[in-house]
């Protein structure tokens, strides 16, 4: 069985088409973001979020949040799209299919 679950997609390119620095951004934002997860979620203390996680997307460093993250911590949801708006990133949004939990 399977869910459709709305995402953010925070890419590492600005609005006028430059590319952000520094290269590891997306990792560090995962990386701060790493402790916000869903309960009773498996995953050691050095892995990433299933909420936030860094992507390389047509070869461009990306973050994809789950918008369930709002629900989780909307200070924490907060956080990454002030992120994105003040460092003037560009933004989508998708909505995708993950199994579900049993």
């Amino acid at each position: 069985m399977t869910q459709l679950v709305q995402q953010l997609i925070i890419h590492g390119i600005t609005q006028d088409g430059q590319r952000f620095r520094p290269s590891d951004w997306a990792e560090r934002l995962a990386g701060v973001m790493s402790q916000f997860r869903p309960a009773g979620s498996v995953g050691g203390p050095l892995t990433y979020s299933p909420y936030v996680v860094p992507v390389v997307l047509d070869g461009v460093r990306c973050v994809v949040v789950d918008k369930r993250l709002r629900e989780l911590e909307p200070l924490a949801f907060k956080f990454v799209c002030s992120f994105a708006q003040d460092n003037d990133l560009k933004v989508s949004e998708q909505e995708t299919a993950i199994p579900s939990r049993p």
